[in-house]
């Protein structure tokens, strides 16, 4: 049990994704390129489906709130990570880095399961054609986004919370570009017993659950297409979640590469460049991912520059 005149730690360090001082202007420049991408690609892809009157399907309501949750993670985490290229002083707050933790994990966990609603809706569309707008009705829809949000935000109470229940004392350098569970667990001087099985219980539960869901519905939506007989019937149909299914391996790819690491070849330098790629690169991915290959979102989009007014009135 640690000592109770333990001093409490007031700000962090945040070593970043380099410490090298020639790369930090150069880093600053590659993450800001990647940064407005995000923000642009996500909230373009939040504007059409908004305001496109033939976007307005559950699949695009879904994609709708995907976009957000992309958009939502990219800014929690990069703004602060720009601030620090450009300063010799890396440091964030204590209860800045209990927020930052918190908000990454309202949108991570939100991820994870936005994903796998995505796959139902597909299993539905795809197995279920006939009953798709009455299993998936609007009413449904605005539950598992509602559910989705909810949840994620009830596992950042709860495990942000164990986090910063333990003690932090002398050493508050964060080997990371942001406030994550396991380098802030690394530097406590107290038990982290508990926390780390909270924090290890949730990721695993999470990404149990999530991919259960997503591995059943693609299984039933390949056993539907091989039934199709025709060709252009089966291209169709794949085509449908083509896009989802892209998405969906490039992120639990970079989940699974970082979990499923042996111990000793795993380190924190590792999870930084996973974190990397799930929290700036994947977000700035997904509306390629959704737009470049899908028709109607560049229907959409063409409609929108030549005539945006008409986009707004076809409400």
């Amino acid at each position: 049990m640690a000592p109770r005149n333990l001093s409490h730690v007031t700000e962090f360090i945040l070593v970043g994704v380099s410490d090298l001082p020639e790369l930090q202007v150069p880093l600053f420049f590659v993450f800001l390129v990647i940064y407005l991408l995000t923000a642009a690609g996500n909230l373009g892809i939040i504007t059409l489906t908004s305001v496109d009157s033939r976007l307005q399907t559950p699949m695009y309501f879904f994609l709708r709130h995907l976009a957000v949750i992309n958009f939502g993670n990219s800014t929690v985490i990069a703004p602060k990570m720009l601030v620090n290229f450009l300063v010799s002083k890396k440091t964030t707050l204590y209860y800045e880095c209990a927020t930052q933790l918190g908000g990454f994990l309202v949108f991570i966990v939100a991820e994870i399961f936005m994903l796998a609603v995505m796959a139902y809706d597909r299993y539905v569309a795809i197995c279920n054609p006939l009953l798709y707008m009455v299993v998936v009705s609007r009413r449904v829809c605005l539950l598992l986004v509602s559910l989705t949000y909810f949840y994620g935000f009830c596992t950042a109470i709860v495990v942000s919370s164990c986090v910063f229940s333990v003690s932090y004392c002398s050493s508050k350098k964060i080997n990371h570009f942001y406030c994550d569970n396991v380098p802030l667990l690394a530097l406590s001087c107290s038990d982290t017993y508990l926390p780390e099985t909270v924090v290890f219980i949730s990721a695993a539960t999470n990404l149990f659950f999530s991919m259960s869901i997503v591995l059943v519905s693609y299984f039933n939506i390949v056993l539907s297409i091989l039934r199709i007989r025709s060709a252009e019937g089966r291209k169709k149909a794949f085509s449908t979640c083509a896009s989802h299914m892209m998405a969906v391996t490039v992120f639990y790819g970079t989940l699974l590469f970082m979990y499923l690491q042996p111990q000793t070849n795993h380190s924190l330098d590792t999870d930084k460049m996973a974190s990397v790629f799930y929290t700036l690169v994947i977000p700035m991915l997904n509306p390629m991912i959704y737009s470049l290959r899908n028709k109607d979102v560049k229907a959409a989009l063409k409609r929108f520059m030549t005539s945006p007014c008409d986009s707004f009135k076809s409400l």
